[in-house]
């Protein structure tokens, strides 16, 4: 049985804490800012946990 290959997608844009939980940066803060509120930008700002649906699947594609 060959090894389960790093799905390299996934990898660019997730990472592992300390505690094995995936964190990842939101989408929609790269440009058309000037529409959105600061409040809303200012969310977009920090890395957020995913939900745990997301990381049992995400998961096995970084670790086999």
């Amino acid at each position: 049985m060959p090894k389960q290959k790093t799905h390299k997608g996934i990898a660019k844009r997730v990472k592992t804490t300390a505690n094995g939980k995936l964190k990842h940066h939101k989408g929609f803060h790269s440009h058309i800012l000037t529409k959105k509120s600061g409040n809303r930008k200012r969310g977009l700002r920090k890395a957020k946990l995913l939900s745990k649906s997301y990381q049992k699947r995400y998961k096995k594609l970084l670790h086999g």
